[in-house]
């Protein structure tokens, strides 16, 4: 079994997201650790990138800050192998198709094979150009995370019966970004997706706060939270270790009485 399927062993997982070298990578060397030991039960790291067409403003502006302090895929790939051996808990790559192919796709996914890569997002490839990305992925190991939109409707049966790792369900349209109430029927989405396949379905996109983390639990597998935690780096800068790894902590426990 693959470390993230294990992850979700216990009926519920918490998923946190940071931008990889924001505020530099030495941070995100120590954060990713830690944030394991605070009960992250994955953790996914977002390349930086110029033009991060999913992300909100605050996801955005770390992808800026990163970028200015010099980090790049190289250097993250080296990062990630020295957190890896530090920790065994999932890591993925959010990235776009741009940065891939830059890099190379073999290349690139045999460099997340190498530094413990267990999966990807990219959320600008739509599920029917998968192939694009899909036999390499598989070639090095690296599970491709599918995500369905609550504008998927007929499309969530096709794309859940092919998802790998767990199933990234949108919570929202737009970008990503905290947000006061979640309004889509999630609970008709995941109905959908678990018709076809026993993949866990984890719900992203706007979560913050200990209540939605636990409401959203009730009806899904995990739940994903990367702009509020990056909201923490931009407060605390280097000093954010502590900070973030008690928020992840109390999301975490937010979500623990439904195990």
């Amino acid at each position: 079994m693959s470390r993230i399927r294990a992850a979700f062993q216990n009926n519920k997982a918490f998923i946190a997201f940071i931008t990889g070298g924001d505020p530099d990578l030495e941070t995100t060397e120590k954060l990713v650790p830690q944030m394991a030991a605070a009960g992250a039960d994955i953790i996914e790291i977002g390349i930086p990138f110029s033009d991060p067409v999913a992300e909100g403003p605050v996801i955005q502006a770390a992808s800026e800050r990163a970028l200015k302090a010099g980090c790049t895929i190289d250097k993250l790939f080296q990062t990630v192998a020295r957190i890896r051996q530090q920790t065994q808990v999932p890591l993925l790559f959010m990235t776009y198709l741009n940065p891939v192919f830059t890099y190379g796709k073999d290349k690139f996914f045999e460099r997340c094979q190498d530094c413990g890569i267990d999966g990807i997002i990219v959320p600008d490839m739509p599920f029917e150009e998968k192939g694009e990305l899909a036999g390499t992925c598989e070639k090095y190991g690296v599970d491709l995370i599918s995500l369905i939109a609550p504008t998927s409707e007929e499309r969530i049966h096709m794309i859940a019966k092919e998802a790998q790792g767990f199933l990234y369900c949108v919570s929202s349209l737009g970008v990503t970004g905290m947000r006061e109430r979640i309004e889509t029927d999630l609970a008709a989405m995941i109905k959908k997706a678990k018709a076809v396949s026993d993949i866990p379905c984890a719900v992203g996109f706007g979560i913050s706060t200990p209540k939605q983390a636990a409401d959203i639990a009730a009806i899904a597998d995990g739940v994903i939270v990367g702009s509020a935690i990056v909201n923490l780096i931009t407060q605390y800068g280097r000093d954010c270790l502590e900070p973030v790894c008690q928020y992840v902590q109390e999301m975490k426990n937010s979500i623990m009485p439904l195990r």
